[in-house]
């Protein structure tokens, strides 16, 4: 058991610092007026993470400091959010107005088609504890969703990473806050007896965060070489869009 002034910055330390891990990210993409190299879908995966396991909170009340880094991270994604929308590249699928998504999830042209899509999502995750929220095997389930989520994080970023062969964008701050705070979070869910999804999701999301340090390691950080036919092509549709 930890002493309890270890234990209660502990607590703080977990409600607080996972949020703050993005704000030299959104500080970054301010200053230089451009989201490029950043994956939107860490703030999607985070989001619906983070709503779902307030539901999960809801049926286990686990320790709240965790609840609270919850209603933090919601509030600093939705401005992250907003930040990489007002600041996306040219060359995007909303540039293009086509995407390859069904129903062009998460590529949407306005935020206010994110916020609607969210208050969807809570509404859903409402009408369902409501209707299964007494069955422990339901919130044993939006528990290993919750977490589940939140343990893919990394691999969005990971994909962007490969496809660019860069990890221009992606600040070395965002990476070590993952690291760190991945490892930290690790531990002090061991040492608090948390419930097994924490665990379990821990354990995996820190081993893709090893993998991005490895692909940072390998291919460094410069600028990604944006191809001729990208541009003509995103000056054709532009064009049309004008018409």
């Amino acid at each position: 058991m930890l002493p309890s002034w270890i234990s209660v910055a502990s607590s703080v330390g977990m409600a607080i610092g996972p949020p703050l891990v993005y704000a030299d990210q959104a500080v970054s993409i301010v200053r230089k007026k451009d989201s490029t190299g950043f994956s939107r879908d860490v703030c999607a995966i985070l989001l619906l993470a983070n709503i779902t396991r307030c539901f999960f909170w809801l049926g286990t009340r686990f320790e709240f400091p965790l609840l609270v880094q919850s209603l933090l991270m919601i509030l600093a994604q939705l401005a992250l959010l907003y930040i990489c929308i007002r600041y996306r590249p040219h060359v995007s699928p909303e540039a293009y107005g086509q995407s390859g998504r069904l129903l062009q999830f998460w590529q949407w042209p306005l935020y206010t088609q994110y916020i609607e899509f969210l208050a969807g999502f809570i509404l859903c995750s409402a009408i369902l504890y409501l209707i299964f929220g007494r069955s422990d095997l339901y919130i044993s389930m939006v528990g290993f969703i919750a977490l589940g989520m939140e343990s893919t994080l990394p691999i969005p970023q990971l994909i962007s990473n490969y496809k660019q062969k860069s990890l221009y964008g992606f600040r070395a701050s965002t990476l070590i806050g993952w690291v760190g705070g991945d490892s930290f979070k690790t531990v002090y869910f061991f040492l608090q007896g948390s419930p097994l999804q924490f665990k379990v999701c821990a354990l995996f999301q820190l081993s893709v965060d090893f993998v991005i340090v490895f692909q940072r390691l390998r291919y460094g950080n410069p600028p990604p070489q944006t191809t001729l036919q990208q541009e003509e092509d995103l000056e054709q549709a532009l064009a049309l869009a004008e018409e």
